[in-house]
């Protein structure tokens, strides 16, 4: 009786929805529903995605444009020797858009704000077909991306160049970055010791960019 009971929550759980009409609309997307790419002005990518959905809902087109998204993945900031977590976009300037590619379809996403067109596709209705949906897997590659738990590690210095290292017992001293390992977190610098070079191991955190 109890899992029946509860089984019928579930059904009325799903059936009432997310309360989120274009959220609500992803869950029962068609198979003929392609990502596309739209170009943005730079900076307006946000602001792009809420117009959209805005317009989405209140033009009726629930049933042809379901998903919306600003590719973005969490980045481990290093500055003046303190970690943060800061939100990166990953295409700057870009919008992903899952839709049943139509003339009306094609003709709201067109003519939100801030959008200067469609990766691939011409300015005029008449060109709407020849925008190119991305592959599947290339859908799947960014998604996972956006849903990496492990934050990327985002530095200012590069291979070959000057940093000073600010923590631990080589403190002030300067050095030339020798290697970058990315998965441990941990750069390598060629330092002067006493007229002689010296490789040093550090953390990411231990050095900053000259």
């Amino acid at each position: 009786m109890t899992d029946a009971k509860e089984q019928s929550e579930d059904t009325a759980e799903a059936d009432a929805g997310t309360g989120d009409p274009v959220a609500d609309a992803a869950l029962a997307i068609p198979e003929d529903a392609d990502w596309y790419v739209i170009h943005t002005y730079s900076g307006y990518e946000n602001k792009v995605k809420i117009n959209l959905e805005h317009r989405i809902e209140t033009m009726g087109m629930l049933d042809q444009i379901f998903q919306v998204v600003v590719p973005v993945e969490e980045e481990i900031d290093i500055k003046d020797g303190q970690r943060r977590v800061v939100e990166r976009k990953i295409f700057p300037g870009y919008v992903l858009v899952r839709m049943t590619l139509t003339d009306d379809s094609w003709k709201v996403v067109r003519d939100t704000p801030a959008v200067t067109g469609f990766v691939g596709g011409g300015s005029e209705p008449e060109d709407r077909l020849r925008p190119t949906p991305l592959r599947p897997e290339d859908v799947q590659r960014i998604l996972s991306r956006m849903e990496s738990e492990e934050p990327q590690v985002r530095i200012t210095f590069r291979q070959g160049q000057s940093v000073r290292i600010v923590d631990g017992p080589f403190t002030d001293f300067h050095g030339i970055v020798d290697a970058i390992d990315m998965d441990r977190g941990k750069v390598r610098l060629m330092v002067n010791f006493f007229g002689r070079e010296t490789p040093v191991e550090l953390d990411f955190l231990q050095v900053e960019k000259v």
